[in-house]
This record gives structure tokens, sequence and C-alpha cells, in this order.
């Protein structure tokens, strides 16, 4: 266990922060499942925008690496425009 106020704080603070971010991912996660298992394009758009939102946001917390989110946006955003 550590010895410092300042490190038993942070620990605590790690915990709070890592449940914070499985939850956002695992959210985003179904969000992007979701999305693909779509097949009109009209539900399909709105959907997308806000799938990009979230993954721009896990990336800027580095949650996810920002070229994965970068990856994933792309191949969604193909996918959304090649619906009918």
């Amino acid at each position: 266990m550590a010895n410092h106020k300042s490190s038993i704080k942070r620990i605590r603070a790690n915990a709070t922060k890592r449940l914070r971010n499985r939850y956002q991912a695992k959210t985003t996660r179904n969000a992007i499942k979701k999305l693909r298992n779509t097949t009109a394009k009209a539900d399909a758009t709105p959907l997308l925008v806000k799938v990009i939102s979230m993954l721009d946001r896990l990336a800027k917390k580095n949650v996810i690496h920002k070229n994965k989110a970068s990856n994933n946006k792309s191949k969604l955003t193909k996918f959304v425009n090649k619906l009918a």
C-alpha cells in the first residue's frame, strides 16, 4: 500500500478514471455495433454523427488511440454511404 497522501489520492483518482473510461469505451463499442447492424441509411445517418462524436471524445481523452478513432470513423462512414 502507498504511504504518501498524494499517492493514495492518485490511486483513488486512477480507479475512478479507469471505471469512467471503461464505461465510455464500452458504450461506444455498443453504438458501433448498433450502427453496423443498421440496414437503412435514414436510420444510420444520425447514428453515425453520434458515434463519430463518441470516438472523437475517446481519442481526445487518450482512451483510444487517435488513429484507431480515425480508422473507425472512416470505415463507418464508408459503410453508411454504401447503404441504400
